[in-house]
């Protein structure tokens, strides 16, 4: 079982992109990512290895900084507006989020496949309570 705050700004998996140099077609990912990834595999480098079998619960909880927007401005700058919004309702896509980790997963063996993850709770919120980053639970079914 795994149970990790890893903190960093969570970054969306890239989408595998096209491209067409001199008539020969090619894709390959952006590196937009690359840092976010590093930063997951290190906090959970001490799971790797352990190929589970069976079904798989994850939890996945995204936390971000609140924009500078949210909040009051002058002495009063530590306030949040009240009209300041209370979910986290801009990209990254929450799908999007939840596929590095589930693809590191995979990569470094914790578990055979990610298809094995038939219970997947995947959020995304603003850091009021906890530090920007993601909190990930694991539980075998």
């Amino acid at each position: 079982m795994i149970n990790e705050n890893i903190l960093g700004t969570p970054k969306a998996q890239p989408r595998v992109k096209a491209f067409s140099r001199g008539g020969k077609a090619g894709v390959f990912t952006p590196k937009t990512a690359d840092s976010w990834r590093k930063t997951v595999e290190i906090a959970l480098k001490r799971h790797a290895d352990k190929n589970l079998s069976g079904a798989i619960q994850v939890e996945l909880n995204f936390y971000f900084a609140r924009p500078k927007s949210h909040f009051r401005t002058g002495k009063f700058s530590h306030i949040m507006k009240d009209d300041a919004p209370r979910h986290h309702l801009k990209k990254p896509d929450l799908d999007n989020l939840a596929k590095l980790p589930l693809d590191v997963l995979t990569k470094m063996r914790y578990f055979s496949d990610d298809s094995q993850v038939v219970n997947l709770l995947v959020t995304k919120e603003y850091a009021d309570i906890f530090d920007e980053g993601m909190r990930i639970v694991t539980k075998v079914l």
